[in-house]
């Protein structure tokens, strides 16, 4: 049975990659827009549940505009669902991605004027000019030059950019600095890194990069797995992780995760992988 969550078909459209797999009323190749939001939570249906959150910038493939919802594809991990209709825009080219937890957008390129919006950190923008430390976007807002980094630097330390939302309330299903779990926490450093990682724990176990033999010694920015949850190693005896035990990003020994967990019937421990 194919994952509804990576299958961009909804009964009445589907791709027409899917043609002869699943059944539609008609098959579309779609066409790509960019959240222009701040943030929008992506739904199993118009009046369904969050499943994830798509951020500033993300870069969706619509394929069904319906009562003010699209039904779309991200491509940053396949994920699909449902966001309001009116939070989209036209596709662009990105070039740039804010590179702490937060930054503000701004209507002019003065820090003394009314920010317009907030956005998270891995948001992506189109960068058309410079004004003074400002950059202008191609919405016309602008963005302070030191909250940004070219798409083409990526980091190049998974757990330091972990550490930049330490202290971030847990929020299920979330991907923001304003609230995020624990898949959602991988999710964004490693693809802030250029490495490849889809949107749920367990599609992070199974395809987020290699599987290290039992007992190995965790390594910085190792990846920790538990049934439904994953956690990030800082060195060889810490983690950080978005976690509900607290509720928020915290740094733990990963010792004591490992009995914690287990203690509450949550475990056992699964294993690591490399990115």
């Amino acid at each position: 049975m194919s994952d509804r969550r990576l299958t961009p078909a909804n009964g009445r459209v589907a791709h027409i990659s899917l043609r002869g797999q699943v059944e539609a009323q008609d098959y579309v190749e779609g066409a790509f827009a960019r959240l222009t939001a701040p943030l929008a939570d992506l739904l199993t249906a118009p009046d369904g549940r969050r499943d994830r959150q798509v951020i500033h910038g993300d870069r969706l493939l619509v394929l069904e505009r319906r009562d003010g919802f699209a039904f779309v594809q991200a491509e940053k991990d396949g994920f699909c669902g449902y966001v309001p209709d009116s939070a989209l825009g036209p596709d662009w080219a990105a070039t740039h991605m804010i590179a702490l937890r937060s930054s503000h957008l701004y209507c002019e390129p003065n820090l003394k004027r009314p920010e317009v919006a907030g956005l998270t950190f891995g948001s992506k923008v189109a960068v058309t000019g410079w004004s003074g430390r400002f950059a202008e976007t191609a919405t016309g807002h602008f963005i302070p030059e030191q909250h940004l980094r070219p798409l083409d630097q990526p980091f190049d330390d998974p757990a330091g950019v972990a550490m930049l939302f330490l202290g971030t309330p847990y929020l299920w299903g979330g991907n923001s600095s304003s609230g995020i779990d624990c898949s959602g926490l991988a999710q964004a450093v490693l693809l802030a890194c250029a490495i490849p990682c889809p949107g749920d724990s367990d599609l992070q176990w199974s395809m987020a990069g290699t599987a290290l033999p039992e007992g190995t010694a965790p390594r910085r920015g190792d990846l920790l797995f538990w049934p439904g949850h994953v956690a990030m190693a800082v060195d060889g005896a810490t983690m950080i992780h978005a976690n509900g035990h607290r509720m928020v990003v915290t740094l733990e020994p990963i010792g004591e995760a490992v009995a914690r967990i287990d203690a509450a019937g949550e475990g056992p421990f699964l294993g690591l992988r490399r990115p």
